[in-house]
């Protein structure tokens, strides 16, 4: 079912359209929350470091996957909008041709500079073969990633985020059976938890791919429809490569704070390790109002409803504030329980640095808020550059505070890193879409279209 946002509600919109991708996101984080949890309690703290030290590298792959995925998406959502069933096709086309050359080049990079960058980010030697083997079976298993974020964006791209959801679930449900087994019964340790995110992962993709196919004839491509125009790729990279680095800029600043969490020790690790399991899963609300708002003002810039995307930004911008301060008073009550699902009777240093941590990310949520309403909307109007560079403000940010605060506040230094980031990234952002929306809708337009 295809789900056309040129017109209706936006509040209606945004909130049938977000839910389907949140509980997604939400079971999407599960495949490495389970990890981390049945590792932590059944094979302990160090396997829990040895994982988590790792999640800086994987959310730089990753992050570059679902930013070329995501952008591809785009082009896609523009013709739904304007009701090109010629360009859906061949930007599908293309989409797939890209997104399979994509996937070689980064599985292969990656299997490459994943021990250069264990390395550098200074893995203690005590998790080190444990990491290594974790991270390399997830690397190999990277096409699973790119084929279902692939599907996955097509969907969404024309209005479906629950198909997506679906299949996720299943996905994630089959993931919580395969650590068990693999980890518990077959004693597999970290091995285990990588090879059933990798069979899971590739599992939803499958079911992504044969449903699109056999549900939307437009999605049914014929050998003629891959013969595409190149302003279609040249589209796609415009809009892919500047989402996918942006996320790779991020997650490089990500990696710099990892390897000055490394020189603690590892129960600073295992509790950075919970404490960023657990921000990234109260996140996720934030995260689907991004996809949605991409894709909402994806369409409408298709049908030309220019003043429909400025409504509709204030209007999640109102419920993504409500919804930041919902999320950081979990952060600050609820971090005891998080954390005790992670590690069997957590020490109390380890609940403490955790929730300092949290207690930080809490106060500045509202900006983490802000960068994926913003970054969002002006990539679905076609604006690359400045959410690219947003990352690299985040990237610079984080960077200046590692290397300077901890030598003068210890730990809490770390703990600055991400809230001090979010601003430098979210402020020009804001300043840029609100410049460049005053540019892309006409001066006689000034009714609001509901």
């Amino acid at each position: 079912m295809t789900n056309d946002m040129t017109k209706g509600s936006p509040l209606k919109i945004f909130i049938l359209f977000s839910i389907p991708l949140l509980i997604g996101n939400i079971f999407q984080q599960l495949y490495s929350m389970v990890d981390t949890i049945i590792v932590g309690r059944f094979v302990g703290v160090n396997a829990l470091a040895a994982v988590g030290s790792t999640g800086s590298l994987f959310f730089l792959i990753n992050g570059m996957i679902l930013g070329l995925t995501s952008g591809f998406s785009i082009l896609v959502s523009q013709k739904f909008g304007a009701k090109d069933e010629t360009g859906i096709k061949k930007a599908v086309a293309s989409n797939i041709k890209l997104t399979v050359i994509s996937t070689i080049i980064i599985t292969v990079v990656s299997l490459l500079v994943k021990n250069p960058l264990l390395f550098i980010m200074n893995t203690p030697d005590n998790i080190l073969n444990d990491a290594n083997i974790y991270i390399t079976i997830i690397f190999a298993g990277i096409f699973t990633q790119t084929a279902y974020n692939m599907a996955a964006g097509i969907l969404r791209a024309l209005g479906d985020s629950k198909t997506p959801l679906y299949f996720l679930i299943i996905s994630s449900i089959l993931n919580i059976v395969l650590d068990l087994v693999f980890i518990i019964n077959f004693k597999m340790g970290v091995a285990g938890a990588a090879y059933a995110t990798n069979i899971a992962q590739g599992f939803s993709a499958i079911l992504c791919l044969v449903y699109s196919y056999k549900k939307f004839k437009v999605l049914r491509l014929k050998k003629e429809d891959f013969k595409v125009e190149k302003d279609y790729y040249k589209t796609h990279l415009k809009i892919g490569i500047p989402m996918g680095l942006q996320n790779s800029v991020t997650a490089v600043g990500v990696i710099i704070v990892q390897s000055a969490v490394n020189a603690f020790g590892s129960d600073i690790i295992a509790s950075y390790t919970a404490s960023s399991k657990i921000l990234q899963l109260v996140m996720q609300p934030l995260v689907s109002f991004g996809v949605t708002i991409a894709t909402y003002a994806g369409q409408n810039l298709g049908a030309k409803n220019y003043d429909r995307i400025k409504y509709g930004i204030k209007i999640m911008n109102i419920i993504s504030i409500v919804t930041s301060i919902i999320a950081g008073a979990i952060l600050v009550f609820f971090t005891k329980y998080f954390v005790m699902l992670f590690i069997d009777n957590p020490t109390v240093e380890i609940i403490r640095h955790t929730q300092e941590v949290l207690n930080y990310s809490a106060v500045f949520m509202i900006f983490l808020g802000y960068i994926f309403v913003y970054r969002n909307v002006l990539q679905g109007i076609g604006e690359s550059f400045v959410p690219m560079m947003a990352g690299v403000y985040e990237l610079i940010a984080r960077s200046l505070v590692v290397f300077i605060l901890p030598k003068y506040i210890g730990f809490t230094g770390i703990c600055l890193a991400d809230p001090i980031a979010w601003i430098a990234a979210a402020l020009p952002l804001m300043f840029t879409y609100y410049s460049k929306i005053k540019k892309i809708i006409p001066e006689n337009q000034e009714g609001i279209a509901t």
